[in-house]
This record gives C-alpha cells, structure tokens and sequence, in this order.
C-alpha cells in the first residue's frame, strides 16, 4: 500500500499540543453510512458496486476507441481520453474503501492512509477542474478561430494543457494535505464522513482551525470559482459566435459539439461548488454526504455516458470498432 510520509515540520508546535490527559490520534474510523441497517448498506453496496463497474468499463471504452480510432485523433478526443483517465483514478482513490465501509463498518484507517486517500482525491479532482477548462479552451478555438485551429492547439500545446492540469493538482494537493495533517488530532477519531475530505478532518482537529479553513477556503476559489469563470467566459464567446451563423444547420452542428462538454461541466461544477463554496454555518452532515456520493459515484459516470450517447463522432467510432456501418 502507498502511503503518503507526512514531514517532521507538521509535528505541533508548543502552543498547538494536545493537552495532558488526551491522547494523539494514529487511525480514523468512518462513520460512513454505519447509521443505516445492514438491508440498506447491503443494496446501497450493489448500486456503488453497479455504478463503480460501469465507470470503470465505460471510461475504459472511451480510452481504447480513441488509441484505436483515427478519426478521433484530435485535441478535443484527446483531452477526452485524459480526462476518462483522470476520473478512473479519483474513483478508485475514494470508492473502493467506500465499498469495503458498507460491507464492514467501523474499520480503521492510519493517518498516513488517510492522509494517502485525501492527497489522490484532490489531485484528480482539481486535475478534473482544469481538464474541463482546456477542453471550453478547444471548443472556443476550434469555434471562434477555426482558420488557426491546427495551430494553436497542436500537439503541444495539449501536453502543457494536460501537464499543467495535473501540475495544480499536485500542487494543490499538497497544500491542503499539509495544512491539515499539520494539526494535531487529540481525542476524536471518527470521520463523519465515508472518505477522507478536508472539511470532516478540520472538524477532528483539538486547535482552532481558522487558518486552515481559509487556506482551504481560498484553494476552493482557485479550483472551482476561477475555471468556473473561465468556461463560463468561453461559452459566451462561443454562443456569440454561433448565433452569428446564418445557416440553421450550421448552428446546430456547433451547438452540437459543445453540448456533450457543458452538460459535465454544469454537474461537475455545481455539485462541488454546493460542499466546498456554501458558508460552514450552511453545513449539513447529512446533505454534504448525499452531494459526495453524487460527485464520487455518480458524476464520473456521467463522462462516458454523455460522451458516448451526445456525441455523433464517439458513436460511430464504436460501430467501426463494432464491424457495423456508422450511420449517416
């Protein structure tokens, strides 16, 4: 097992120790979902199971028929695939332990383990965030400069789009996995939570956690508000441009192809904005858990599923991968 190594800079300064009679926290308990009867955790474990498989094979199919399929070799298919395989990581980072909590409540997790899951989480998610960003990018050149289309986005120009993606959430990360595994966890030791996130850790911690909640307030901002901003200005020159189109058909091909990238940015966006963006007095243990599971079992899902049913090109490269004709 990989296990992250938390820096000897993390260990409490004087002023931030655990009192005398409390004792120093080495493993986590999730509360996960250990409320509901094991007939409830039983089916809740089929449908995850179910809807984990289908990820995992449909984001699988997405990336074999691009490799293989050359009329999908482009910028736009390939941000695609690299995004299909960003999503397969933060699935597996957080789902199986999820899947193995509703089997068996109640089961341990070290602090390196925890603090292991968090640093994949964030990485892939924030790498998801700024994947969506180079793909609104793609669609406005490909839309509103489509003469300098080949030039702009070549083929590296898309490996320092995709780079630097992975490169913030890296960077990003480790920001927040340091801030939060520098606090000292005295008495409390179940995360009310079913993965580990920020949010329910800064809850465990026995100092004030002021600075860590804008630290991971500001990260917030730069992950969601800021490539928020930037594909919501790149649909509006989008729109621009295509209403500008005098033929119906013409407009309706360039919707089209925008169709498919701004249903998942709309769902990506919205359900993390609701958990990370909303005010800690606004924050519901109940609901915050629903939204997770939205955005860790359902939305990656949605990926292959809208790129496959939405998009003409991805349907008839799986008839041609299938031996049939596409069709017309």
């Amino acid at each position: 097992t990989l296990f992250i190594s938390l820096p000897s800079s993390c260990r409490p300064r004087p002023s931030s120790m655990p009192k005398p009679n409390s004792t120093a926290v080495t493993e986590f308990l999730f509360e996960g979902f250990s409320s509901f009867g094991w007939q409830h955790r039983l089916v809740f474990f089929v449908v995850f199971l179910t809807l984990y498989l289908l990820t995992l094979s449909g984001n699988a199919i997405i990336v074999s028929i691009i490799c293989m399929d050359r009329h999908l070799h482009t910028p736009m298919y390939f941000f695609l695939s690299m995004l299909s395989i960003s999503e397969t990581c933060y699935t597996v980072a957080i789902i199986p332990q999820m899947l193995s909590g509703l089997l068996s409540p109640h089961q341990p997790i070290a602090v390196q383990g925890c603090a292991t899951q968090l640093f994949f989480y964030l990485t892939f998610g924030i790498n998801n965030c700024f994947l969506l960003v180079a793909m609104g990018y793609d669609r406005y050149v490909a839309i509103c400069n489509p003469l300098r289309y080949s030039v702009i986005m070549g083929k590296e120009a898309c490996v320092r789009f995709v780079s630097g993606s992975l490169g913030i959430g890296l960077g990003m990360a480790t920001v927040q996995v340091t801030s939060v595994f520098c606090l000292p966890f005295c008495d409390a030791f179940v995360i009310s939570h079913f993965f580990c996130d920020v949010r329910p850790l800064l809850k465990l911690a026995c100092i004030d956690t002021t600075a860590n909640e804008i630290i991971n307030f500001v990260v917030s901002i730069c992950v969601l508000v800021l490539p928020m901003s930037l594909v919501f200005v790149s649909y509006v020159l989008i729109i621009s441009t295509i209403l500008k189109i005098s033929s119906a058909e013409g407009r309706k091909k360039a919707f089209a192809t925008c169709a498919s990238h701004l249903t998942v940015v709309v769902i990506h966006y919205g359900c993390a904005s609701i958990v990370y963006l909303k005010p800690k007095s606004q924050s519901s243990i109940g609901q915050d858990r629903l939204i997770s599971v939205t955005y860790t079992v359902i939305t990656p899902l949605l990926n292959p599923v809208v790129y496959s049913l939405r998009n003409k090109e991805v349907k008839d490269a799986l008839c041609r991968a299938m031996g049939r004709k596409p069709r017309s």
